[in-house]
């Protein structure tokens, strides 16, 4: 992403920061509280700079997710969203097990013909949407690590909703990154490399089936945070609706608003929604920011001007199962009435494209994460395609 994008993003989201209410001072979780937290449950890989102000920590055993990070040391604010019943309970659960982290490999589609989410002919719902195992429990082999860097790898075996067999490779590296800030600004900046390698004997076709890599991001909720999606203006008939919001429902007009090629999405955790954009309407940055806490998150990733194919993930058998969305913004809460959240969170989502690979070939994408704190706290996220 170009230094421009990053700057223009900037604006948007600070034009949102000062429609707001002044900030306010709620007391964040420190990053030491929540990594003495972890620490009692599972090894943990601390990344660190010289003078142990920048710090990512980074969990083996929860599939080399980036749990949490912070610019400011010890006493800094923890900056990801850490599920401590879900790490606490320590045993597997349905569905998908919650525990957290600012950056975390998952693997799509979700839903539809070719969903690695749902056993062959069960049906779209909740009860028997489950996340596979390899991308939801049990560790990942550590490679090689540094103060610097920690590298990662499993493998892997999947059964689509077609009844095809996909076997992978999968590798992850998360690298601590040096930003150059102005003069009384602290950063903390990490980036990930993801890689699948087809280890079976067939090619991944539009007829069986692609993979897509997916990254997401889970960050505390709040109501006073605003998710921020720029997007491609242009007529409908040309683009395609703005957004897709029929994950779970259309989302209230009062949790939504779309004007000026920006859309609005509240990230409160209270109302379970979950809005994307395609790869005709989706900019390469996306963000959020939480006015309470002055906190500002922009996500950036590169889109590779040849890509088209982009898995879906909608739940139902799909007429166009490679035109799903680019980039997502997931808001937590209630499935239904009486029934408590996953967590409460919400993720700010990229996807790849999806990965056409013959036996023994590779696809891999980078993301990267930097977290600024100053005169305004921001944590300012990149992602891209390699």
């Amino acid at each position: 992403m170009s230094r421009n994008a990053r700057i223009g993003l900037l604006f948007v989201l600070l034009l949102v920061a000062t429609a707001c209410a002044a900030p306010k001072t709620p007391v964040a979780t420190t990053f030491a509280d929540d990594l003495s937290f972890l620490e009692q449950h599972t090894e943990i890989v601390l990344l660190h700079d010289a003078e142990n102000r920048a710090l990512v920590a980074v969990a083996p055993e929860y599939q080399g997710r980036v749990m949490t990070s912070t610019a400011e040391g010890d006493a800094g604010p923890s900056l990801g969203w850490i599920h401590r019943p879900g790490i606490s309970a320590d045993e597997y659960q349905p569905h998908m097990n919650v525990f957290g982290g600012e950056d975390r490999f998952w693997l799509g589609p979700e839903g539809g013909q070719f969903a690695i989410f749902f056993l062959t002919g069960d049906p779209f719902d909740l009860d028997h949407w489950q996340t596979p195992e390899p991308i939801d429990w049990g560790g990942w082999e550590v490679v090689d690590k540094s103060p610097e860097r920690v590298s990662f790898r499993r493998s892997m075996q999947f059964e689509n909703y077609s009844g095809t067999k996909l076997e992978l490779d999968a590798e992850r590296e998360i690298r601590l990154l040096e930003i150059d800030t102005p003069p009384g600004v602290a950063q903390v900046a990490f980036e990930s490399d993801n890689t699948i390698r087809n280890t079976g004997e067939a090619e991944w076709t539009h007829e069986t089936g692609q993979l897509s890599i997916w990254v997401l991001g889970m960050f505390p909720p709040s109501p006073s945070t605003t998710v921020v999606l720029p997007f491609v203006e242009g007529p409908q008939e040309e683009l395609g609706p703005i957004i897709n919001d029929a994950y779970f429902g259309p989302v209230p007009a009062d949790r939504l608003r779309i004007g000026n090629g920006v859309v609005f999405f509240s990230g409160d955790g209270r109302h379970r929604g979950k809005i994307g954009l395609s790869r005709r309407r989706a900019k390469s940055v996306m963000g959020s920011y939480d006015a309470d806490l002055g906190v500002l998150t922009i996500v950036a990733f590169t889109l590779p001007d040849d890509a088209v194919d982009y898995v879906s993930s909608l739940w139902e058998i799909q007429e166009r199962p490679f035109r799903g969305d680019v980039s997502n913004s997931y808001n937590d809460g209630p499935p239904e009435p009486g029934v408590p959240p996953l967590g409460p969170f919400y993720e700010l989502e990229s996807s790849s494209p999806a990965a056409a690979l013959a036996p023994a070939r590779s696809f891999t994408t980078c993301t990267g994460a930097c977290t600024i704190e100053g005169p305004v706290k921001a944590s300012i996220l990149s992602r891209g395609s390699v």
